[in-house]
């Protein structure tokens, strides 16, 4: 595999991002990696270590770059905590499109990013940027999936059960049972939403598995769960990649 982390220059700065692909047979298609609120971390490079050996490009930018942060160390105690959500606060759909326009770029001038279809996927407060992605830029990004996302129906004109609708290619919206971020009511509607407007996707419902379950190194990491989650990411970059 090759990996490098290099500055992207944004309107706003620049944002540290981490790229990995395999290092043969390219070049290959690119899937743009959104991080969850506990920011970058080596749990994640793996997570995108993983997604590449399938043969991807991953993109994982720090979206907290505006604050000069890109590792909080851990959300253990309580003003870890209060931390983590003032850094969520801090971004929203609009400003992470923006910095997703630097990446796509960025993406363009690399040789070892094949020039084609493009996936996205995001964890927790990432699920929304994924499928905006995809709405975006409808004409790169053809496959997004949000895992346990959050804010997923809204009155905001850019919710993602809205954001679904304007997808050229397909969604899919993974949600944990117990998810006090997503509650049942929440994942219903959307679900509804998905169905009525005939979007070229899908929302399961994981059974009995908490918020965070594909995470291999928080409380909440389900082993089945988290291997459900690979096969539907899997199968959707190859139905649409």
């Amino acid at each position: 595999m090759i990996e490098q982390t290099v500055d992207i220059a944004t309107p706003h700065g620049a944002t540290t991002t981490f790229i990995v692909h395999p290092e043969r047979d390219g070049p290959h298609p690119v899937i743009l990696f959104y991080m969850d609120a506990p920011a970058i971390r080596e749990e994640l490079r793996d997570m995108a270590r993983r997604l590449a050996t399938a043969g991807y490009y991953i993109v994982l930018p720090n979206l907290y770059y505006r604050a000069g942060v890109l590792e909080l160390g851990g959300f253990a105690t309580e003003a870890d905590r209060a931390r983590m959500f003032e850094l969520m606060a801090s971004i929203n759909i609009p400003l992470v499109m923006s910095d997703t326009a630097a990446l796509l770029t960025y993406i363009d001038s690399d040789p070892a990013a094949r020039k084609g279809p493009m996936g996205a996927v995001g964890y927790c407060m990432s699920g929304q940027y994924a499928i905006n992605a995809a709405a975006y830029y409808p004409d790169k990004v053809k496959a997004a999936a949000s895992i346990y996302g959050v804010s997923l129906v809204t009155d905001d004109h850019d919710s993602p059960h809205l954001a679904a609708q304007k997808v050229q290619g397909e969604v899919y919206f993974a949600c944990a049972e117990i998810d006090a971020y997503a509650p049942l009511e929440m994942v219903e509607a959307l679900a509804q939403s998905v169905t009525a407007n005939g979007v070229n996707g899908e929302v399961e419902l994981y059974a009995g598995v908490h918020h965070g379950f594909a995470f291999p190194q928080r409380p909440a990491y389900d082993k089945t769960a988290a291997e459900r989650h690979w096969e539907r990411l899997l199968a959707l970059f190859k139905r649409n990649l």
